[in-house]
């Protein structure tokens, strides 16, 4: 069970700490037989260099109390990919209902996560997916999530990893079928364009009302969006098939005025399953919700430790320590800091995601004794050079 502070007096760092360790150490960590350590010992390295941004062997050098970083690292190296992405969907899913209604409907977006990668692959050539060139790569390795379209609450609900020897819409699947067991009832579901795939759209409109701006694929589709009018139609996807699907389609135009030094007419479309008592211009205005999502990858990616490690399994652990330490920061910001007042609460400004993370960093650095000094060399600058210089 997750045990919160006591919503009285002051949240220390002390306190966030013991919280971040306590969930984090959920996480299922084999280890090694007859060490020393316990698994605990070895999330407070990941979870240290995760909120520093820096790796497990600058963390290890760094404090007298932390493991050998190449131990650390064995450990790690037991984590079993199965049992990780289980129990991490378990911690998503109760941080998640701690702070939100079960009774009130909710906007869901989906999205994949792109993770660049410099290497080859570590065991299996499917570990790795390909990308739009990015950081001077073209692979990564991918995960699918699913997060709340909220001001307050944007939390990560579930994801899954990816791989590239499986079709992509498996992966989406998962990480429905675990967005659909949430108690709550989910108003809208929301995915860009690379969702736009048949199988995703039959499984996402089973679950709620769907918006997946279309791929300009087809002379069919490209006829429908040579427009100057926004309408609603219906289109045909694998037209006289057996995988044919029917949807409505919003095709929406609207003008650039100078917005980002653009001009002109633009029209889109978009897959609109169970909207169609909507205009397209609303349509793509619910679309346009998930944008938010921009800023919680940003978090997340400003919580995650640096590693040059190929085990994909290690990095889907960091990747998941981030996007937890996300969620518990906004399950402290409401819960135990916020203030009531009427049409909700107040959110602090003062206790950003920065502020979070550094007070774990500070309350870490202290238990895991950090080096502060350093030897010196006994002999200064040269005379010589003391002369030279004046």
């Amino acid at each position: 069970m997750l045990e919160l502070p006591q919503p009285d007096g002051f949240l220390s760092a002390w306190d966030v700490k013991g919280v971040a360790t306590d969930v984090i150490g959920e996480l299922p960590l084999p280890g090694i037989e007859g060490s020393p350590l316990d698994p605990g010992d070895i999330w407070s390295v990941v979870i240290l260099a995760s909120t520093n941004q820096s790796s497990i062997r600058e963390v290890c050098a760094e404090n007298h109390e932390a493991p050998c970083d190449d131990t650390v690292f064995e450990w790690l190296h037991t984590l079993d990919r199965g049992w990780l992405e289980f129990a991490a969907n378990l911690l998503f899913m109760q941080l998640a209902m701690t702070i939100l209604d079960p009774e009130r409907s909710r906007i869901v977006s989906i999205d994949f996560v792109d993770n660049p990668y410099h290497g080859t692959y570590s065991d299996e050539i499917g570990e790795l997916c390909r990308m739009s060139p990015k950081d001077g790569t073209t692979t990564c390795h991918r995960y699918c999530t699913a997060y709340l379209v909220s001001n307050g609450k944007p939390i990560t609900l579930a994801m899954t990893y990816v791989r590239s020897d499986e079709k992509q819409a498996d992966a989406v699947e998962r990480v429905l079928d675990r967005v659909e067991a949430y108690p709550f009832e989910i108003e809208l579901l929301l995915a860009d364009s690379g969702f736009y795939n048949e199988r995703v759209i039959r499984r996402s409109r089973e679950i709620a009302a769907t918006v997946v701006p279309v791929a300009e694929k087809g002379d069919r589709l490209e006829e429908k969006l040579e427009t100057h009018k926004s309408y609603m139609t219906t289109y045909r996807m694998y037209k006289d098939s057996e995988r044919e699907l029917r949807f409505p389609l919003a095709v929406s135009v609207s003008y650039q005025n100078g917005d980002r030094d653009k001009h002109g007419e633009v029209v889109r479309g978009y897959a609109a399953c169970d909207l169609d008592d909507r205009t397209p211009t609303q349509v793509e205005h619910c679309y346009r919700k998930r944008s938010a999502i921009e800023s919680s990858y940003r978090l997340f990616r400003s919580a995650r430790a640096v590693t040059s490690t190929q085990d994909p399994i290690v990095r889907f652990a960091f990747v998941v320590v981030s996007f937890l330490l996300e969620n518990l920061w906004l399950v402290l910001r409401w819960a135990v800091v916020a203030r009531p007042r009427r049409g909700g609460r107040d959110l602090p400004e003062e206790f950003t995601f920065s502020v979070f993370c550094d007070w774990i960093r500070h309350a870490l650095e202290e238990e895991l004794e950090r080096r502060w000094k350093i030897e010196m060399n006994g002999v200064g600058v040269p005379d010589a050079y003391t002369a030279a210089a004046g």
